[in-house]
């Protein structure tokens, strides 16, 4: 099947990796794939974020940077129309972006079935986060793009109920959780890992990702000066981020920066090995309708998790089975669950073990995320060609 990816990343991170993996699973399988996106996206490096629209976002009205985003339609759509009339593809699949609208045409212009990945709920999120100028065109024309897909993928069934709120009807909704490469989380030895950090005799906790402030980090760094706590327990956090100048300083007022370390941005092919360091995985906090990537990263490294109890993380952790489930904003859970686990190895390894089988029962992995893509392309293109005929 010849698929045309379209999208809208302009920073290499969580979103390129999904982008990235998906592409390469679903070209193992044997599908051919042709992207279609920024330029610039092409040339970023992991970790960058584009400097002129950071500028934009904060100097430029909100409503202008949004009449902006819908005026990148044009272009995206004549790139769209010129790269498809070249490739001849089957199907597009697109990851939702808000103004994103090109696909859409694209699929009524050509009557190509359009497969839609959903990641957030964008309109919300935004007005949530950052503000929005035209809220009330944002929503409109985000709830006209989910019912104008042939099929919408959210990644969590709370995602989907919203996707179901919308308009769209279940028969064109598919959830499809984030996913994760097994084998390169696996087989690492953690002995080895955390010489090469310095941190033998450890037990680590661990964070990776991209550091805000509301993921209430400095908790663990408070918990580290309390006498309950183990004294060879090391928090390790792996990501760059606006939070981490602060977190920095407060390990130093705190008393405890040599029991943290800071790994800084490291680039895909060296985070496993940081992973496997971990003997206690943290999820500290997130949104209520993601699905974080980390996690499945965590459960196919085999690692004792700790996430917060909220509907989208039970969709994948059980608690006291497959990770440690703390209430949301309970700094006396948190607290609490890490002490529970810092002392009982056994526990740590049992969670660890179940998380792990659960990524291969569940198929919670990339090339399964493909497969479900590619069935789901050739019935929306099946049902194209009974139409036409």
């Amino acid at each position: 099947m010849k698929i045309l990816y379209h999208h809208r990343i302009g920073s290499r991170d969580g979103q390129a990796v999904h982008l990235e993996e998906l592409i390469g699973a679903l070209r193992d399988l044997g599908h051919e794939v042709c992207l279609v996106g920024p330029e610039s996206f092409a040339r970023a490096s992991f970790g960058h974020e584009p400097q002129l629209i950071g500028i934009m976002k904060k100097c430029v009205p909100k409503f202008i940077y949004e009449l902006l985003e819908i005026g990148y339609n044009v272009p995206a759509f004549l790139r769209l129309t010129r790269t498809g009339r070249a490739f001849g593809p089957d199907i597009v699949y697109e990851r939702y972006n808000l103004y994103l609208l090109a696909g859409i045409w694209f699929r009524r212009f050509r009557g190509i079935p359009l497969l839609l990945e959903v990641n957030a709920p964008l309109a919300r999120e935004r007005a949530s986060f950052g503000g929005l100028g035209l809220g009330m065109l944002a929503r409109a024309l985000e709830r006209s793009v989910w019912r104008n897909a042939d099929a919408v993928l959210p990644v969590t069934g709370v995602l989907a109920d919203e996707v179901r709120a919308a308009g769209v009807p279940d028969a064109r909704i598919t959830v499809i959780p984030n996913g994760t490469d097994v084998e390169n989380f696996t087989g690492r030895d953690p002995g080895l890992a955390k010489s090469a950090f310095g941190l033998e005799g450890k037990l680590v906790v661990g964070f990776t990702g991209f550091v805000r402030d509301w993921h209430g980090l400095e908790r663990v760094l408070t918990l580290l000066t309390t006498d309950e706590i183990p004294h060879n327990l090391h928090f390790m956090i792996v990501g760059d981020g606006p939070a981490i100048p602060a977190l920095t300083t407060l390990a130093t007022e705190l008393g405890v920066a040599d029991r943290v370390t800071f790994a800084g941005l490291v680039t895909r092919d060296r985070l496993a090995d940081h992973v496997s360091a971990f003997d206690i995985a943290l999820l500290p906090k997130c949104v209520e309708y993601c699905s974080p990537l980390k996690l499945f990263e965590y459960m196919a490294a085999g690692k004792a998790i700790l996430a917060p109890d909220q509907p989208n993380i039970r969709e994948i952790l059980q608690d006291g089975a497959s990770g440690l489930l703390f209430p949301p904003d309970d700094d006396a859970g948190v607290k609490s669950a890490v002490i529970r686990l810092a002392s009982d190895e056994t526990l740590r390894a049992r969670l660890g073990a179940t998380a792990r089988s659960e990524i291969a029962q569940r198929g919670l992995t990339w090339r399964n995320n493909a497969v479900r893509v590619a069935s789901l392309g050739t019935a929306a293109a099946q049902r194209k060609r009974t139409r036409a005929a």
